[in-house]
């Protein structure tokens, strides 16, 4: 067979020094051997297989950069060997070597994850190409893993407990175990569950989150489930919940201490059984999703006060990370500032490049009461109010600049110089929400109210619409 000149440089200048692993899997032996011997010579280091047990054993126990997997390998039952390579190793690129008279194998197989498809027996030069891009792709990917690993890991600072909270993660990620993630409110739970996404074997499938505080339980459960059409007023067709959303991937239930007794025993059920059931309907259906959970609560007391399923809470509790408060890894602030500033000058079409030391003197001696959350809304009132380059100290919010948060202005007086009670109330709910960015679990802890009675009182103000 001919070699083109054209692949081997290519090959050559791409592989040689980086000594990329492909697992060639084919029953055909001369071919195979012929195949193997060329991708070596390009600078490959090759392994074989006969045979699907062969795919079934080395998948997963070793890492390869691409798989050259022949579709006529006999499988025993219903295992599809795309699919079994891509669960087992979503990283390596698959390329199919295919019979021309049963192309739909290799579309099938395109479906399920493949790389790219070829006639079997084709020349080694032309798989070397496929091959060629495949490992491209690759090491794309992995050099965008490794610098958004090492960003998340210079956000994340070098305390004791964030250092360990980093190698929970890197542990459990690639497991589909549930995950609770436990930290005040504003700490980054649902960056950290995005990360466990994907750095696990879900990557490619969807990643779903929402706050379960921030819907009334009807609403809730109509979203996590989805409805039938006439299953209550205002359901004018059928809907996907957001479990058959995350099908395949992961779901994020944010502040699921707030979920009511009748929507956990629900959220239980898909962790038992795998199935749910949309409302007004009769009939489940199974779903394939990890369930990570956050909250801001003690759970352990909620459980001993009957408010959270023991069950549930076991479930959810195979591995708990405690994530600390921003004022507890300081050492984080200088990245996560440079971080803000970069996404804040792309959102206001600004160039502000730094910060005085005046400035960042008072970032380090504030407490972040609302964690990386505040020190981004911080950064952007900074970004907005600067002259030229740099931040100064009156570019800061004046909760930063004296160390406390400022009164909250008094209420409008009526012409009679006198506000219902109501009147006072509502005011005042709206300037503590609009204080807290939006944030209504926390607005209920500053209230000292419950999220049912914030959420209550904001329907009949009309807060909110």
């Amino acid at each position: 067979m001919k070699n083109t000149p054209r692949a081997t440089v290519a090959m050559r200048s791409t592989l040689i020094t980086r000594k990329p692993t492909v697992l060639v899997a084919t029953n055909d032996l001369s071919y195979g051997t012929t195949l193997s011997e060329f991708l070596r010579s390009q600078g490959c280091r090759v392994e074989r297989c006969h045979d699907a047990a062969g795919v079934l054993r080395l998948t997963g126990r070793h890492r390869y950069e691409v798989l050259v997997l022949d579709l006529e390998l006999s499988v025993e039952g219903d295992l599809d060997l795309v699919s079994f390579a891509r669960q087992k190793s979503p990283e390596t690129r698959v390329v199919l070597l295919f019979d021309p008279a049963f192309m739909e194998k290799a579309l099938e197989g395109i479906r399920q994850g493949a790389f790219f498809y070829l006639p079997r027996n084709s020349a080694p030069s032309d798989v070397a190409l496929v091959v060629e891009k495949a490992i491209q792709q690759y090491n794309a990917e992995a050099a965008a893993k490794d610098f958004e690993q090492t960003l998340f890991e210079e956000l994340a600072g070098q305390t004791a407990a964030m250092q360990r909270v980093l190698e929970l993660i890197q542990k459990v990620a690639p497991t589909d175990s549930t995950v609770l993630l436990l930290g005040e409110s504003g700490t980054g739970k649902e960056v950290l569950a995005n990360t466990i996404h994907r750095l696990s074997r879900r990557r490619e499938g969807p990643f779903v989150a929402i706050n379960c505080a921030a819907l009334p339980e009807s609403l809730l459960e109509s979203e996590l489930f989805g409805h039938m059409r006439g299953a209550f007023t205002g359901a004018e067709r059928d809907k996907r919940g957001l479990f058959e959303e995350a099908d395949g991937g992961t779901i994020l239930l944010d502040e699921i201490g707030d979920m009511s007794p009748i929507t956990q025993a629900k959220v239980l059920r898909v962790l038992q059984n795998g199935e749910i059931r949309r409302v007004g309907s009769a009939a489940s259906q199974r779903v394939d999703v990890r369930i990570l959970a956050a909250t801001n609560r003690d759970l352990v007391q909620a459980v001993a006060n009957n408010a959270f399923r023991e069950d549930l809470y076991f479930r959810l509790n195979v591995i708990q990370i405690r994530i600390p408060p921003l004022r507890e890894r300081m050492d984080a602030l200088p990245a996560l500032v440079n971080h803000f500033l970069t996404r804040a000058n792309a959102r206001y079409g600004k160039q502000v490049r730094r910060m005085d030391d005046h400035a960042m003197s008072l970032l380090r001696h504030y407490d972040y009461p609302g964690n990386v959350r505040e020190l981004e809304s911080i950064i952007a009132h900074a970004v907005i109010l600067a002259d030229g380059d740099t931040i100064r100290a009156k570019d800061l919010p004046e909760q930063v600049q004296f160390g406390r948060a400022p009164r909250l202005a008094l209420p409008y007086r009526a012409e009679d110089g006198i506000l219902t009670l109501a009147a006072m109330e509502e005011k005042h709910i709206q300037e503590v929400l609009d204080r807290l960015n939006g944030n209504q679990s926390l607005a209920a802890k500053k209230l000292g109210i419950s999220r049912s009675t914030l959420w209550r009182k904001m329907r009949e103000y009309g807060i909110g619409k």
